[in-house]
């Protein structure tokens, strides 16, 4: 499927003021006595220039460099235009023109090289990462803490005192047993004793009785 060619007016006008340009130089060239060939291949020389040095600075950024070979460029391109204007007589130009006119080619051939080869400016080094520890792996056994240093204490030891003695035990207080259960407690004991023939206990004498201990203490004191 072709495509149709609309027809630019940014492009047109680019093409004509190239023209244009091309033959002022052609025209100043000629006049400073650069005749044939010579008097067309300054009119692209300067262009290239222009070109390049406008390319340089939209991919790389400006730079002094850049900045300095598009400004003579420009300069040599808009001398050129002026002076055909009728500022100068082209019929006998001045001799700084044919000067400027024969040196073009040294000094555009610099700026060329230059531009081309000319190292552009170095990326920012980003620096390194910061380097982490590796984490410690799940079976390895942390290491021992250092036992803590103390200082050595010159201060004599002051000798034990004596553990205060204990406390006597308070006597238990008197338990007072009424007469019935001292009388029943006889027939118990008696009782015992004709079975087993030996007198009851304090133990056994409270589990028939079903009375606290010291109450059985006390009956068994009476008994005696």
């Amino acid at each position: 499927m072709t495509r149709s060619i609309r027809p630019d007016a940014v492009l047109v006008q680019a093409v004509i003021a190239g023209a244009l340009s091309f033959a002022h130089l052609h025209d100043l060239a000629a006049a400073a006595g650069q005749s044939g060939w010579k008097a067309w291949a300054y009119p692209i020389s300067v262009d290239l220039l222009l070109v390049a040095a406008w390319r340089r600075l939209r991919n790389s950024g400006p730079s002094r460099l850049a900045w300095c070979w598009f400004l003579i460029a420009l300069v040599a391109s808009l001398g050129a235009n002026v002076a055909t204007a009728g500022f100068l007589d082209l019929a006998n130009p001045p001799a700084l023109l044919r000067l400027g006119i024969a040196g073009w080619p040294a000094l555009a051939f610099l700026g060329g090289t230059l531009l081309a080869h000319s190292a552009t400016d170095p990326a920012p080094v980003a620096a390194p990462a910061p380097t982490t520890d590796p984490a410690p792996k799940p079976d390895a056994e942390p290491e021992p803490a250092p036992e803590p240093v103390t200082a050595a204490d010159d201060t004599p030891a002051l000798p034990a005192a004596d553990p205060a003695p204990a406390p006597a035990s308070a006597p238990a207080p008197e338990v007072a047993v009424p007469a019935p259960l001292v009388a029943h407690a006889r027939k118990v004991a008696a009782d015992h004793e004709a079975r087993t023939g030996s007198p009851i206990d304090t133990d056994t004498l409270r589990a028939r009785l079903g009375v606290p201990a010291p109450m059985a203490d006390a009956i068994a004191a009476q008994l005696a």
